[in-house]
Parts: C-alpha cells; structure tokens; sequence
C-alpha cells in the first residue's frame, strides 16, 4: 500500500510538470529576470498599508515613516515606499545610462522599474533598485552586488499594498506635502539625492 501511494505521487509530479528554474547568482540579468517573473504571495513584515518579505539572512532594523530599513552581512538597505505614486498610479520616467556600471529598464506585466549600479570608486557600488512603488538604496563592495541585488529583488517583487488602508492614510494635505517632498518616479535624480543623504547620516552612526 505504502509503495502504491509513493507511485501514485511520483505520477502526479510528473503530470503537474514541475520545473526547478536555476537562479544563477553570478548574473544580474538573470537574478531579476527569475526573481521578478515569480509570482510570489509570501511576506513576513507588515507596514501600515503595506507587507513584503525579508529574505533570510536578511534583517528588518527599523522604520522611520515609509522608510525601513535593513541589514544583511554588513549591507544596509534602504527601503522607501512610495504609497503617493502607488495611489497614483504614477508612471516611472528612466532612460538606461550604458556609462554605468550597470544599467536596465525592468517591465513585468503592470510592474515596471529600473536597477542602476553606479561604481562610486574605492570599491563601492551604489545600487539603486526600484519597482513595484518601492526603492531600495545600498552601499556596496562590488563582491557583494549580485547578492544585494538578489535579496532586494525578493523583497520589491513581494510587496503588497492595502488600498483601504492607503486611501484612509493620505487625507488631501497629506498628499500634497507626499508629492513635492517624496515625487520618485517623475523626478529620479532629485529624490535619489535626498534618500542618499539620509544613507550617509545613518552610515556615520553606525
């Protein structure tokens, strides 16, 4: 009876036809292009109006409004999420810059962002990660990129907003004071200045 039932599964498998998809880590474009084609429901923080997952090795330090921030192996990440855009469907504006280290428009179904590496000198890769109303912002020794890249790659794909909660949070004033101070994904260049800096502040206190 036991063989019979260890048949029976093993014939189920088959019939399902269920792959193993490789991510091989060593390469950018395949980390997001696996990672950001999963449709994965999985989560383990809750923010207000919203919850993604933190990947193992991963660890959630703090919050400071939409921002959070995270830690793994002597990387910080720096998480803002922009529910403003997000409640206003707001379009991502991003030309790809081959003078970077790295450099790539991303477009999932509805989802769309970009990842821009940038080789800040004396070993240090600023990533910058965004998609799915989200950023991700870290500092990084270039042995560390593709594995920064793959956790932040998890983490914005999971993220979920809770529109009721969203909607009851941002009255109208709220909002406008959202749009001039937090304007991610039509004014690039200019907010990325502004989260840089909150980078650098919380790298000197550690």
């Amino acid at each position: 009876m036991k063989k019979k039932c260890i048949i029976i599964c093993l014939f189920v498998i088959m019939l399902t036809g269920c792959t193993v998809v490789r991510i091989d880590t060593t390469s950018i474009d395949n980390i997001l292009d696996v990672v950001l084609s999963k449709d994965n429901t999985l989560y383990n923080r809750v923010g207000n109006g919203y919850k993604y997952y933190v990947p193992r090795g991963v660890t959630y330090i703090d919050s400071n409004g939409t921002n959070d921030r995270l830690y793994s192996d002597g990387v910080y990440y720096y998480l803002y999420l922009d529910e403003v855009s997000y409640y206003y469907n707001n379009s991502i504006k991003f030309k790809e810059d081959k003078s970077k280290y790295y450099s790539r428009k991303l477009k999932n179904g509805d989802n769309v962002g970009y990842v821009e590496i940038t080789d800040k000198g004396n070993n240090q890769y600023l990533i910058e990660f965004v998609y799915n109303y989200a950023k991700i912002e870290a500092l990084v020794p270039k042995e560390d990129i593709e594995e920064t890249v793959l956790n932040a790659s998890y983490i914005l794909s999971t993220i979920k907003y809770n529109d009721n909660i969203i909607k009851l949070s941002l009255d109208d004033d709220f909002l406008k004071t959202k749009e001039d101070k937090y304007d991610e994904f039509s004014s690039k260049k200019e907010e990325s200045n502004n989260f840089l800096r909150y980078d650098d502040n919380e790298e000197d206190k550690d």
